[in-house]
């Protein structure tokens, strides 16, 4: 009898050594469709050792995701951005046989996601907008009113140098226009012609659904989050443009609501939602890396 209990103990727990460490976390992001991530204004994939998705595709990738970082334009319009997207969209779906691709924009990158949704339903299964500017940013109108011609020439070089810097230069750079797409006017006009998850209302939410493609959204409303981060005080600065609105230094909250909107009030700022700078962020808050994580789980328990 003391036999068997031995044998049966030792089994046990040879069973909980093989088991990974967190059993629940293996295949948690493991979506049907690759998850294809967007930078916004200004944006890369990697710069140095610097991700601009900070720790974020491995993270995806650690329970089972399939995950690609594109690079499109750091600056220009959101047309010439969606072009480029679409190019790399059918680069991956070449590439791993998939039919669709879920698509996961930051800033800039939610109207460039939403474009090659709008353009080419068939081959997106969702839409995932994280700070999106799905309706303008005052800081962008800002911008545009002054000095606009020097704004987009020092917009010009900052673009072309952080092209060169993280390997993609070459690509064309137009800060004017980049600044003119995510304009409130810009936003409106592009919304008028690529409507899909817009919401109808000033700050309500979009249709969950159109032509096959799931549409969402989230973002932060705390401008200034850690006292370590040195771009917190730029955007605490520039969060004054928004006469008091709910913001995250960049995008006004309302602006950033797609379709079904998981929250637009994370303690996190623009930099915060993509887990930058090198992760330091707000200490008392869901981690981004995590919110990320969540949304891949969300995405597969629909069938994408």
């Amino acid at each position: 009898m003391k036999t068997r209990f031995w044998q049966l103990l030792s089994t046990l727990l040879l069973a909980i050594a093989i088991v990974p460490g967190n059993a629940s976390a293996a295949g948690y992001t493991q979506t049907k469709y690759p998850i294809v991530l967007v930078h916004g204004l200004f944006g890369f994939d990697k710069l140095g050792p610097v991700e601009y998705f900070y720790g974020i595709p491995a993270a995806l990738r650690s329970g089972g995701a399939q995950v690609y970082v594109t690079t499109v334009s750091a600056a220009n319009s959101t047309e010439v951005r969606g072009e480029q997207l679409l190019a790399q969209v059918r680069q991956i779906l070449a590439a791993t046989g998939a039919a669709k691709v879920n698509l996961i924009g930051h800033s800039h990158g939610g109207p460039t996601a939403r474009y090659v949704a709008s353009v080419r339903p068939d081959l997106v299964a969702s839409v995932t907008s994280v700070a999106g500017v799905n309706k303008g940013s005052k800081v962008a109108d800002v911008l545009i009113g002054a000095i606009p011609n020097t704004s987009g020439v020092l917009g010009n070089g900052l673009a072309a140098l952080i092209s060169l810097l993280s390997g993609n230069a070459g690509m064309p750079q137009n800060a004017g226009a980049s600044l003119a797409s995510l304009s409130t006017a810009g936003s409106l006009a592009f919304n008028s012609r690529h409507p899909q998850g817009v919401p109808a209302s000033a700050c309500g939410e979009g249709a969950y659904q159109v032509q096959g493609v799931y549409y969402f959204s989230w973002s932060g409303a705390q401008p200034y989050t850690n006292v370590l981060d040195v771009g917190d005080p730029l955007l605490a600065a520039t969060s004054l443009a928004f006469g008091g609105a709910k913001n995250d230094g960049l995008v006004s909250s309302c602006s950033s609501h797609l379709g079904k909107v998981i929250r637009d009030d994370y303690a996190m700022n623009h930099l915060d939602e993509v887990n930058q700078f090198v992760g330091i962020v707000n200490l008392f808050e869901t981690n981004p890396v995590t919110v990320f994580r969540q949304q891949a789980n969300r995405l597969q328990g629909l069938g994408l």
